[in-house]
């Protein structure tokens, strides 16, 4: 198997797209290629088929390269639960909650766990893009490092440097992040790729010619601005929402330890829906629908959402008839306690949640993590819903036994999911990915419009299609492609 690394100059330089653009490009070409990152760091996660966790991106990058999820895609996964702690995952698994400081030491273990997936993907695919983590030149992290150089190092793989240049300061960028590698990582970095570039090409010319005089390594293309491409985030929350001719105002509150935002892309890109995420000090405001998102902190996300005032905010929102949606850990806020006698989340054993729903929820170790599909219940209806669970809890309740949907997670196991309120204006799922079959995202939208939206939701998948097919033009138009390719020999 051949191996090509992208690296970046800062995070958000357009690491996790380029290897996307390229995956989708290879899988155009008739390459069998694997997306691969050693070490993510997000909230933003998928189910693989054997009910493993990965990021994301490399979800995202799967799709590109029309291949399954695999948890070697991704064998480390850190979820951030503090901020200076993060739950661990190994191969798709949780192994454990770890400050920072113990992480550091833990990195010699987790490169073996790498390499294992790295090993077992040399055996199935013709070539291997991988993804690095933030900045390969970031001082305080080479020791052991496991994300940048540190894998490219052990298995000696071509490296490229992407930078954007829209941040301002590009040449500064990648000459001294090349600066600061050693000599065997500077030999590794085979070329640079220009990120974001607005305007006229000509006029950035001669800065190209000086970079590569100085380096001694090529520029090996410039990649445009693209206003337009929406993809899957990694971790940053895209708050752009198209509003021309919005039916329906749907407000998402942004926790602290909001994880899954994914869940709301094809709201945010339909045009009929205006999507708002209420921040810190703002207010709820008039809306149809207010969202409370997963969390990989239920108890400290719970007690962020009363201090901003949130919680009289929904319940004067529910006394005007508006509709309350909880998603897997907004789910858990909704009733009337969180028990934590595992000290899994937090120092207590139990906090009173928003108490609108006669249920409650014990925190629990183990993780369910399933790919699912089924039978959304709302508006007395039977529409098709398909989603995946990502979540640590037992509910349970009254108001369970009038579920929000029913679904097998194996052809002979009929299992009921959350919950319809009696009076019909409060719902919760553990499910997330809920919105993107435009059916059920429809029969959402028209519940939370009291049946006057009648608009079919936005087909998510047909678009994530067509943007990453739009990126591989752009990257087949503007980078070289067959000397990027030829690195991996």
């Amino acid at each position: 198997m051949k191996t090509l690394m992208v690296q970046g100059t800062t995070s958000d330089a357009g690491k996790s797209t380029l290897v996307a653009g390229l995956c989708r490009v290879a899988a155009r070409k008739g390459i069998k290629v694997a997306p691969f990152k050693p070490q993510n760091m997000a909230l933003n996660s998928a189910v693989t088929p054997c009910g493993g966790e990965i990021g994301r991106a490399q979800a995202l990058q799967a799709v590109a390269a029309n291949v399954p999820l695999s948890v070697d895609f991704n064998p480390i996964l850190l979820k951030p639960n503090t901020d200076t702690g993060a739950q661990v995952i190994v191969h798709g698994k949780a192994l454990s909650n770890m400050e920072a400081g113990k992480y550091h030491d833990y990195k010699a273990v987790a490169m073996d766990s790498v390499i294992e997936s790295h090993t077992r993907l040399a055996k199935q695919f013709a070539y291997c893009i991988v993804e690095g983590a933030g900045s390969p030149a970031e001082i305080n992290l080479r020791e052991n490092d496991i994300a940048n150089m540190g894998f490219a190092c052990k298995v000696s793989c071509p490296v490229i440097i992407v930078a954007d240049i829209d941040k301002g300061g590009v040449f500064a960028h990648l000459v001294g992040t090349l600066a600061l590698l050693s000599e065997e990582e500077q030999t590794l970095v085979k070329g640079f790729v220009i990120n974001r570039f607005r305007g006229d090409i000509g006029l950035l010319q001669s800065g190209l010619d000086w970079l590569e005089d100085y380096t001694g390594k090529p520029v090996l293309g410039v990649l445009p601005y693209l206003h337009d491409l929406t993809l899957d985030a990694e971790d940053a929350v895209t708050t752009a929402n198209r509003t021309e001719n919005a039916c329906l105002k749907i407000a998402v509150l942004l926790l602290p330890h909001i994880s899954n935002h994914t869940d709301f892309d094809s709201l945010r890109l339909n045009p009929k829906v205006e999507l708002k995420y209420v921040r810190h000090g703002e207010k709820i405001g008039s809306v149809d629908l207010v969202i409370i998102p997963g969390s990989k902190n239920v108890i400290n996300d719970l007690r962020f959402l009363k201090s901003e005032g949130w919680d009289i905010e929904i319940n004067h929102h529910l006394r005007y008839q508006g509709k309350v949606l909880g998603i897997c850990g907004g789910l858990q806020m909704l009733g009337r306690a969180i028990f934590d006698p595992q000290h899994i989340e937090s120092s207590v054993e139990q906090v009173t949640a928003l108490n609108l729903v006669p249920f409650s929820t014990e925190l629990t170790e183990t993780k369910q993590l399933t790919n699912v599909h089924g039978m959304c219940l709302l508006n007395d209806e039977h529409v098709a819903i398909r989603g995946y669970e990502i979540h640590c809890g037992i509910s349970s309740g009254t108001a369970l036994e009038k579920p929000f949907l029913t679904f097998s997670k194996h052809p002979l196991d009929a299992t009921r999911d959350g919950f319809i309120s009696d009076d019909n204006l409060i719902a919760g799922t553990y499910l997330h990915g809920l919105f993107d079959e435009p059916n059920t995202c429809s029969a959402i939208l028209k519940w939370a419009s009291h049946g006057k939206f009648g608009h079919d939701g936005f087909d998510l998948d047909a678009h994530r299609e067509k943007q990453l097919d739009k990126l591989a033009d752009i990257c087949e138009q503007h980078l070289d492609i067959e000397k990027i390719f030829s690195l991996g020999e």
